[in-house]
């Protein structure tokens, strides 16, 4: 008995074996026996930390000092990077959503490409859109203005769904302030700035394939119908609000707030694109701002100074919440209590989603501090496998056998982030090996994923169409974006 303690303690075969054993013990609570994933993941890693043979001390520290425990360090250490960030990521969100900015951009948009380019136009709608704002939100957000699309263009809803639905999904896995890629940013030490850009440059054109190319051949051979009840109010003959919510996913897609609004109750009318589209590039450009200051600028510069603590992203995004409040709300006639009840209606969903979060967190610094890292990277140089095969390798069994895109962010991250640490990777290497993270948590979306349930809901498919639809849709963002961060990995790395 002893013999083989010590073996899953200190041997290389032994360390896989229980982190194999963990993450199957893991998946088992989350998936047999319904447990909430924060709970499961709790619960996994202590059981974890205390097989492998850590000190009690080490692992939730003593009665008297807790504040070098792995539990306190493992929560705090990620809380403490995207607490704030997805806080306020959220409440931009908010105000863009009641403005009523997501109807100006559909105007716009469908004026720019004509009912013809209209599939076209709701996927930048969902591109656009879905940078500031949780996946499932921009669906009950959009999708009201989908259906006036396809009930216009006499054509299959699918057709004009899925080009929306790539952009939601590209935006909510690849770019900041969405919790898997700020998550990322902490767990691998990367910069935002260069999450960003590897997001759009690995995302666009896993977005173009999933979104344009395969909605558009889908979209001409599911044929759905628009359902009079989800278009209009025969009394008013306006849109129909998206009511009710559809299962929290846990990974970042919890459910909508009321959908009333604020500011939209004013007379000024609705805000214009270029206001809407100013907010949403705030934050983005502070960041990058800071990025390549930190390259191009002398680090006794007193312009580098400025732009790195206006681009630190809890900064810029108090910036951009800020100017929200005072162009979409205050200007237009809302009070300071309207905006406060929808800051607080706008955060309720967010608690969950942080706690998540940082248990995955908790989890990935047991099995660091196990040594199952370091033996997974002496496993791996054996095998050859790349660093960014591995992570996607990882993180697609992870959201396939589990659902959730953040479950798998996080736990993948923390099994990857001691193989980055010891190399000496460039920052924009580390921003690739996150993007392969990041299209593994979205591949293959089923049955056992909240989003999977809410977009069959909402644009009338039934479990088979939902299939042939979404499903495949997620399967092409995720390996598409792969092979891009693959590619450019290669390259530079």
């Amino acid at each position: 008995m002893n013999a083989t303690v010590d073996w899953l303690r200190t041997t290389t075969p032994g360390l896989l074996v229980l982190c194999g054993l963990a993450i199957a013990v893991l998946l088992f609570a989350i998936i047999k026996v319904k447990l909430e994933p924060f709970i499961a993941l709790l619960l996994t890693g202590l059981a974890l930390a205390l097989a492998a043979g850590l000190p009690v001390s080490k692992i939730v520290g003593t009665a008297i000092k807790s504040g070098d425990s792995l539990l306190e360090t493992g929560f705090g250490g990620i809380l403490g990077h995207i607490a704030v960030i997805i806080g306020l990521g959220t409440v931009l969100g908010a105000i863009l959503e009641r403005s009523g900015g997501a109807d100006v951009l559909t105007g716009k948009l469908l004026n720019v490409f004509g009912e013809k380019g209209a599939p076209v136009a709701m996927g930048l709608l969902g591109l656009i859109f879905g940078i500031p704002v949780f996946f499932d939100i921009g669906i009950f957000v959009l999708a009201p203005l989908v259906y006036v699309a396809a009930k216009r263009g006499g054509r299959s809803l699918v057709l004009y769904a899925m080009p929306m639905l790539a952009g939601l999904s590209m935006t909510h896995a690849f770019l900041p302030p969405h919790p898997g890629p700020v998550a990322l940013g902490g767990l691998l030490g990367v910069s935002l700035g260069w999450l960003i850009l590897m997001g759009f440059v690995c995302g666009i054109p896993g977005f173009i394939a999933a979104g344009i190319v395969w909605g558009s051949y889908i979209g001409n051979r599911v044929q759905v119908e628009v359902p009079e009840e989800f278009l209009i109010r025969p009394e008013t003959k306006e849109l129909a609000p998206v009511t009710g919510g559809g299962p929290d996913t846990g990974d970042g897609r919890g459910a909508a707030a009321d959908g009333g609004s604020i500011a939209t109750k004013t007379e000024l009318g609705a805000p214009s694109v270029a206001v809407i589209g100013g907010i949403i590039a705030i934050p983005l450009l502070l960041i990058l701002g800071a990025t390549f200051g930190t390259q191009w600028l002398d680090k006794q510069s007193q312009l580098l100074q400025v732009l790195t603590f206006l681009g630190t992203p809890a900064i810029a995004l108090l910036i951009a919440v800020l100017v929200a409040f005072y162009v979409l709300g205050v200007r237009r006639g809302s009070s300071v209590q309207e905006l406060s009840t929808l800051t607080a209606e706008s955060l309720r969903p967010v608690g969950m989603l942080l706690l998540v979060v940082g248990a995955g967190a908790f989890f990935g610094k047991v099995i660091s501090a196990t040594g199952i890292g370091t033996a997974l990277a002496d496993t791996m140089s054996a095998a050859g496998l790349p660093v960014i095969v591995l992570a996607y390798i990882i993180s697609c069994g992870l959201r396939i056998a589990q659902g959730s895109a953040t479950v798998a962010i996080v736990t993948t991250g923390g099994i990857v982030a001691p193989l980055v640490a010891g190399h000496g990777y460039s920052q924009m290497s580390i921003a690739l090996i996150a993007m392969s993270i990041a299209a593994g948590s979205i591949i293959l979306s089923h049955v056992n994923d909240g989003g999977f349930w809410i977009i069959s809901k909402f644009f009338n498919l039934t479990v088979k169409q939902t299939l042939q639809t979404w499903t495949v849709l997620e399967t092409v963002l995720s390996v598409v974006s792969f092979a891009v961060a693959a590619v450019l990995f290669a390259i530079v790395s």
